[in-house]
């Protein structure tokens, strides 16, 4: 392809890139290093027929004048990122000299917004990922080894969570983990506890907003595994077979590894989106018990004092937090086709 072709080619997307990607993304990292303009106080005089009195008043003209004049705000560098709502600098020292030991330390650590916020993200990443690769697998090779007259009925079912909208779904399952669900009444009746509710439990309620999540992504990982497998060499395959490999042997030793590229895409896709979570928590009503970094921007965000600068150092550090955990494999993918 000739540079001028090529250059046309590219330039919608890269426009596209720019207007709805990188500038915005400046704009957050902007926004994030100034914090909003105190209001303009000034001293007014009243007086009246017993003497004069003199009050504090707010000087609407020179407060507007001052934020048109700099409308993104009072710079502040990275003191929005060291206060106690993002990584709490100051606090961290504090809590590491009054801890007994490392597990002390990290149990108070937990009780500041943004780690606590961290914690539960990081969790829910590394829990639920591996278990949709793992699940979407299976499911894919199950359907793959049905009679081609099932396959239809469990295609569909398989991608019904897909299907529904993501917070209809949340809340069917919140529905049912209720007292009087069947989930909720089951596990009461499981653990011989009338008392038993995962809405009040924590751990319970981190358990729940996983498995919403393996259950939500799974058809994803599922419906790419499957028209992956449609690829595999067949004649690879019977060979194996003739050779008195076992199913399990096959599957391990042929159907993985051509669906290792495929593996890795999809593992891209659901680090990327799982720490993201924003979905379970708001149709869950758990912010009592769990929140993400995007539940915090949407705090943030949220209500009338709408806090921009704290939000957009969330989203910062939000962003960092994919980059490092896309880091890994990319490098490795970078690796394995340069050396192809």
């Amino acid at each position: 392809m000739k540079h001028t072709a090529f250059f046309w080619f590219v330039l919608p997307s890269a426009i596209a890139m720019l207007l709805f990607i990188f500038f915005p993304i400046v704009s957050v990292v902007l926004q994030s290093f100034h914090v909003a303009h105190e209001q303009v106080i000034i001293e007014v005089e009243n007086c009246g027929p017993f003497g004069c009195t003199t009050a504090t008043a707010i000087d609407q003209d020179a407060t507007a004048a001052l934020r048109a004049e700099q409308p993104l705000g009072q710079f502040a560098g990275l003191e929005i990122y060291k206060d106690r709502n993002h990584l709490a600098v100051g606090e961290i020292g504090l809590i590491w000299d009054q801890s007994t030991g490392l597990r002390d330390f990290l149990g108070n650590l937990m009780n500041l917004p943004f780690y606590k916020a961290l914690g539960f993200t990081l969790t829910y990443t590394f829990v639920v990922t591996p278990l949709t690769v793992i699940f979407g697998f299976v499911i894919a090779v199950a359907v793959n080894a049905a009679a081609r007259s099932l396959r239809g009925p469990m295609i569909f079912f398989s991608l019904l969570p897909m299907i529904v909208t993501p917070l209809v779904g949340a809340l069917i399952l919140f529905w049912m983990v209720d007292a009087r669900g069947i989930l909720g009444t089951a596990l009461r009746w499981l653990a011989d506890d009338p008392s038993l509710s995962v809405k009040a439990d924590t751990g319970l309620m981190w358990i729940m907003l996983m498995v919403y999540g393996v259950w939500s992504s799974a058809p994803f990982a599922f419906i790419i595994y499957y028209a992956g497998l449609q690829t595999v060499n067949t004649d690879t395959l019977e060979a194996a077979r003739i050779d008195g490999a076992s199913r399990w042997q096959q599957i391990r030793h042929v159907i993985i590894p051509h669906l290792l590229p495929l593996t890795t895409f999809i593992a891209l896709i659901q680090l990327m989106d799982n720490f993201r979570v924003f979905e379970p928590i708001v149709s869950f009503n758990a912010s009592a018990h769990a929140t993400s970094l995007s539940w915090a921007i949407y705090n943030d965000l949220g209500g009338e004092t709408q806090q921009l600068s704290s939000a957009a150092a969330t989203s910062v550090l939000t962003i960092l937090g994919v980059a490092i955990l896309l880091s890994p494999v990319l490098i490795r993918t970078y690796r394995a086709y340069g050396k192809a």
